[in-house]
């Protein structure tokens, strides 16, 4: 069986569709339909190559490594590459984002939008309340009857407990990225597009690579975590609790 055939056939023994291995993997439908057609052409280069087929063999419960081996032996052995053609996207992959739609102004605009209707429920909200004199003060003497509110949790208590990790990533050029554990396990690992966001709640302390850090931006707990500077690869821990 020729590897997209194994991947099919994984994916269908799984109950899983192309969408939802879509979704698990952040890889394209239309790259996941051809791959399993044996067509490797769209994905960029060899090594965006290896890359997909690893990820979607995990999304699927396949084992990766014979795919890689017959991907190798099928399409050649791996060049010597270096530092920079491992982490920066290719020229094909760059031309055809190049054509994909511009998700970031649509958002913008959408965004602009939002702000605009809220000032204006705001502004013809507050006029009645200006307006009533009378409303107003006997909402002041219900809050003043009403009991205090309940204590709440000792400083020391809620400095004590475990914070956790908001993590959002969101990459303005292709990136390879990579979210394991401290103890090896792998969370996510593939390659976020131009124009996405991903986000992943933690609880515990975790390792984050990224091949193309000056594509991406890394807020962690309201906090970017991308030190400046130009910096082709990054590995980093993210503390639950200090984060």
């Amino acid at each position: 069986m020729s590897i997209g055939d194994v991947l099919a056939e994984g994916r269908r023994h799984a109950g899983l569709t192309i969408t939802q291995v879509s979704q698990r993997t952040c890889i394209r439908e239309t790259i996941i339909r051809a791959i399993e057609r044996g067509d490797f052409s769209g994905c960029g280069g060899d090594f965006y190559a290896r890359g997909h087929i690893r990820s979607i063999a995990e999304a699927t419960g396949v084992d990766p490594e014979p795919l890689i081996r017959e991907y190798d032996a099928t399409m050649g052995a791996p060049r010597a590459i270096s530092a920079a053609d491992v982490f920066q996207p290719v020229t094909p992959v760059r031309l055809k984002e190049r054509r994909r739609p511009n998700w970031t102004a649509a958002m913008a605009v959408a965004l602009a939008a939002v702000i605009g209707a809220f000032f204006v429920f705001h502004h013809f909200s507050r006029a009645p309340a200006a307006t009533s004199a009378k409303p107003a003060a006997k909402v002041h003497q219900t809050r003043h009857a009403s009991p205090p509110p309940p204590a709440s949790a000792s400083p020391a208590s809620a400095h004590n407990a475990p914070r956790g990790l908001h993590i959002r990533l969101t990459a303005t050029q292709n990136s390879w990225v990579q979210l394991r554990t401290v103890s090896g396990a792998t969370i996510f690992s593939g390659v976020v597009y131009s124009g996405t966001s991903m986000n992943w709640t933690e609880r515990h302390d975790v390792l984050i690579s990224i091949g193309n850090p000056a594509a991406v931006k890394l807020i962690v707990n309201g906090k970017s975590k991308i030190p400046r500077g130009r910096i082709r690869a990054l590995t980093i821990r993210l503390h639950a609790r200090h984060a």
